[in-house]
């Protein structure tokens, strides 16, 4: 830490899960975010804020990251699709929005891979078929199902689910979320 950096101006340090060091390492820590020299910077990252000695915390500037809503996730992914004259169906966006959990880079990332994986339009069944998610069809069966407690014709869902290639974790999941968005 004491040495200049040899190229750029300023070196950064990334202490990611800083929450784990142990009491010596916080105290070396210490005396250097006490003093520190003018061409470092340190960047703690945790999950677990208050496993941070105060005395750390007390000489740190705080920033929550938190997931990024759903319609800024798809305004995002609007505005790229129509930078690059990329055509798409809206439902595709929000299924790309709705798989990346609040992750931009994560959006950014499927919704490159959905493009390669197309030579048209961005279709929700093109987006489905790459994530390998479930068909809304089939999660309104599965509903249905639960909601007659059809335990026979749930396991004959689930083999042809599964015949069909499909993740049973992945059903499972997208039935998740699908029953959540019933009740809101």
């Amino acid at each position: 830490v004491k040495y200049s950096p040899a190229q750029a101006r300023h070196k950064v340090y990334i202490l990611d899960e800083v929450h784990m060091l142990t009491t010596e390492a916080f105290n070396a820590l210490l005396k250097t975010l006490e003093e520190p020299p003018a061409h470092s910077f340190f960047v703690l990252a945790t999950t677990e804020p208050h496993r941070v000695p105060a005395t750390i915390l007390s000489r740190c500037q705080h920033f929550d990251f938190r997931q990024i809503p759903l319609a800024g996730l798809m305004t995002s992914l609007r505005r790229i699709a129509d930078a690059e004259g990329i055509q798409f169906e809206p439902e595709a966006l929000e299924a790309i929005a709705r798989a990346a959990e609040g992750g931009m880079r994560d959006a950014e990332s499927i919704f490159d891979q959905v493009v390669a994986y197309t030579d048209g339009a961005v279709t929700l069944e093109i987006v489905s078929s790459v994530l390998g998610v479930t068909e809304a069809e089939t999660l309104a069966e599965v509903a249905d199902l639960i909601a007659h407690q059809d335990v026979a014709a749930s396991f004959g869902l689930v083999d042809r689910v599964i015949g069909a290639g499909k993740d049973v974790g992945q059903l499972m999941a997208d039935q998740t979320l699908y029953l959540r968005d019933l009740l809101r």
